[in-house]
């Protein structure tokens, strides 16, 4: 039985496909699965543990996440002035009603279903009888530029698009209802910015399409059918890389540019 404490065991990343995993997939095939083998971790920014503070505050279980992370704190046991502007973080939020009430929902809802055959699983940030709600803690809600593709929204560019087709078809599953999935956004600026944003069914269906196409290679990819591929640029492909020949200049221009 999934549960918090082993949602993210390497058991359960090997036996389902989640979200975060299938777009490391998309980023890295070496680097994803290296990852769920606990063969490389991904490095813990202070970026990313400002929004786990905020997100843990929602969940109900900051003092945890404040034991498990000592380097928060001075010395002096204060905490060190990032994670005291995500209270202010928080408290933006908290005096907001519209986003309280999205953020009424049972908290940290777990499910599992299949889509073309694989396991998924996915865990809710709030869950509310009429909608999906997942909190982002973000930089800003500027637009980010991606290579290949120009500028972007955020929630685009982070593909959280992708994570609202994903809920929504395993809720509707577990549920036989088909909810609207809500981002609950603010942003780590020295002012914070708050949203709440509903993503298009239009813009959902088309991300379950493209979940759907590449779910069962990458299944195979983690269940070691097919060898991962490389990109060469992330830190887990780098910290194995082995040089075979040398490059000649002219080459460079297509890897890079």
């Amino acid at each position: 039985m999934l549960t918090n404490e082993n949602y993210f065991s390497t058991e359960n990343q090997l036996k389902y496909m989640g979200v975060s995993q299938f777009k490391a997939f998309e980023e890295c095939e070496f680097g994803a699965l290296a990852e769920i083998k606990g063969e490389y971790k991904r490095e813990q920014t202070v970026s990313m543990l400002v929004g786990s503070y905020v997100d843990a505050h929602f969940e109900g279980t900051l003092d945890i996440f404040k034991a498990k992370n000592p380097q928060i704190f001075k010395k002096n046991g204060e905490l060190l002035s990032q994670y005291v502007h995500a209270n202010e973080i928080i408290s933006h939020i908290e005096r907001d009603k519209l986003f309280m009430q999205y953020m009424s929902g049972k908290k940290q809802v777990i499910m599992t279903g299949e889509i073309e055959g694989v396991p998924v699983k996915i865990k809710i940030d709030s869950y509310l009888p009429d909608k999906i709600v997942d909190l982002k803690i973000m930089k800003d809600f500027a637009p980010v530029y991606k290579e290949g593709q120009g500028k972007l929204l955020w929630f685009e560019a982070w593909r959280y698009d992708l994570q609202g087709a994903v809920y929504q078809e395993i809720v509707r599953q577990n549920t036989g209802k088909t909810l609207p999935f809500y981002l609950a956004a603010a942003t780590k600026e020295g002012v914070p910015d708050i949203d709440i944003i509903e993503i298009s069914q239009s813009a959902l269906d088309f991300e379950l399409n493209r979940f759907k196409e590449k779910i069962t290679y990458y299944d195979a990819v983690k269940n070691g059918f097919i060898e991962p591929r490389r990109c060469e640029r992330c830190n887990a492909c780098k910290a194995t890389k082995i040089l075979t020949e040398a490059k000649k200049s002219e080459d460079l221009a297509d890897e890079y540019c």
